[in-house]
């Protein structure tokens, strides 16, 4: 007996092999035994190549069946799946590689790397490793594993600007994606309408874990288009997104209840969903969208009721068998409505960060609580609002980004004496980055030039999309940046 991933999720769609699994925009479909056969295909091609249990693949790919396939084929192998951001800079791609030392480095694009084997996939049969796995013959077996072994590696981005290793066990993965598919009500008409990338926990763990689950259609979207998912909504009937993608649906003329008439259930995560959307997407549309809380560290934490009250502003009730506790800084436990740190101990909270045990060590309690950065409260009937961040992480778009790796790219410019970037609200993105620069007089670089430095150094959502320059940046009597002034001043970057 074995604890293998792939073994639960091929539980579901045995009996089913003929039912389509993927479905493009122009209707073209994959079946659950296409699927099977392709992911079977990659597995014996990365064990050919020397990949194995415990390895690591690397991969930054775009979305695409074969992508999925990839990921599955690690499942089988019991190799440990680490999905970059396709947004990443070669720059950023190579600290991840020497981290995480692969034993395969899967890309969109060829390009040579420091790592056991380079291999390219991109969207389409045509691309060198899928048209090696169609050339090869399917390798069915299972590596054996058990439930606390780990099954991917995803980096967060690091306040101190190095990039964290998050460790996700089998049992992280398995039991969450379990309880949502039951949390949420997944029957078999269910259509997941996807437009999410697959490189996050969102569009690969919560979203297609929950179809996988279901054996039930996907209805596979390259990436968000607020036109091409209208069209498709009537012949789905679940969508998870981030807040950008109702804000630009309701941006869309006429867009209302009947695009929504066949749609069962509407999710939001990765990013806070603002109240005004919440009440404006229930005018149009007549339904209540589905507001969850989670992270790397723990896929989702919270999630607000199917069945119940949907409460704007909040991300409901601990899942079950997550145990959920805001304390304060010195651990005690806060009384029902007070602000304080967010702490989780449960099925789904990971094992660690790769290769950091002095950090891991940092973000849990004795007691096994991990320690999530992020303030809230818990009312007395356990429901829970996000009310801030510890630290000065910016979400925009659904992406997390910390301030530190920016300015430390801005820093490094010819004419910059120091820099501090803060987020601000933004009406599209949730929050977007805003930059304060203090030059040196008469040397200080334009905007442009700026922007052609970043451009080498960062992913594009990472930039900022306002600059502000000033004599001297904020300080305290401690001499240290006062970014609560900065918000104060600039806070209203994008407001209109």
């Amino acid at each position: 007996m074995t604890d293998n991933l792939y073994s639960l999720f091929a539980s579901r769609f045995a009996p089913h092999q003929h039912r389509a699994c993927f479905v493009d925009a122009d209707g073209g479909a994959f079946t659950f035994g296409a699927l099977e056969d392709l992911s079977a295909r990659f597995a014996a091609v990365l064990r050919a190549r020397g990949v194995g249990a415990g390895d690591r693949v690397v991969a930054q790919t775009e979305k695409s069946v074969g992508a999925v396939a990839l990921y599955l084929a690690c499942l089988r192998i019991g190799a440990l799946y680490a999905p970059l951001n396709t947004a990443y800079t070669p720059a950023e791609v190579d600290y991840f590689l020497r981290d995480a030392e692969p034993a395969a480095f899967v890309t969109g694009r060829a390009r040579k790397a420091d790592a056991g084997c380079v291999l390219e996939l991109g969207e389409g049969p045509d691309t060198p490793l899928w048209a090696e796995a169609l050339a090869t013959a399917p390798d069915g077996d299972l590596a054996a594993c058990s439930a606390d072994d780990i099954a991917a590696i995803l980096y967060t981005s690091g306040t101190t600007g190095r990039s964290k290793g998050a460790m996700l066990s089998i049992e992280n993965l398995r039991s969450n994606a379990l309880a949502l598919h039951a949390l949420w009500g997944f029957g078999p008409d269910d259509v997941l309408l996807h437009a999410l990338p697959i490189f996050h926990v969102h569009g690969l763990f919560i979203a297609l874990h929950c179809a996988l689950l279901n054996a039930t259609p996907t209805l596979f979207l390259p990436k968000f288009d607020a036109v091409a998912v209208r069209a498709l909504l009537p012949k789905a009937s679940v969508l998870m997104g981030v807040p950008t993608f109702y804000t630009r649906l309701l941006a869309l003329q006429d867009f209302g209840a009947e695009d929504c008439r066949a749609m069962r259930v509407f999710i939001s995560g990765s990013a806070p969903l603002l109240a005004e959307t919440h009440a404006a997407f229930e005018q149009r549309t007549g339904h209540r969208i589905l507001e969850r809380y989670g992270m790397s560290e723990a896929c989702i934490i919270t999630s607000n009721p199917l069945d119940g009250d949907r409460i704007p502003g909040t991300v409901g009730y601990p899942l079950p068998g997550v145990s959920l506790r805001v304390a304060g800084e010195d651990g005690r436990v806060c009384e029902p409505g007070a602000p304080g740190m967010i702490e989780i101990k449960g099925p789904n909270v990971f094992r660690g960060y790769w290769r950091m045990p002095e950090k891991t060590a940092q973000e849990f309690r004795e007691d096994g609580f991990f320690i999530t950065g992020d303030v809230g409260v818990q009312a007395a009937d356990g429901r829970v609002s996000i009310v801030g961040r510890a630290k000065d992480m910016i979400i925009s778009g659904g992406y997390n980004i910390y301030p530190i790796e920016i300015e430390a790219a801005l820093d490094a410019i010819d004419g910059v004496i120091e820099s501090a970037v803060i987020g601000a609200p933004h009406p599209d993105f949730g929050e977007a980055v805003v930059a304060v620069l203090a030059c040196r007089p008469g040397a200080a670089p334009d905007q442009a030039a700026i922007e052609a430095a970043l451009h080498e150094k960062l992913a594009r959502f990472k930039h900022p999309r306002r600059f502000v320059f000033v004599d001297d940046l904020p300080r305290n009597a401690m001499g240290k940046v006062q970014k609560a002034a900065l918000r104060q001043s600039y806070g209203d970057s994008f407001a209109g």
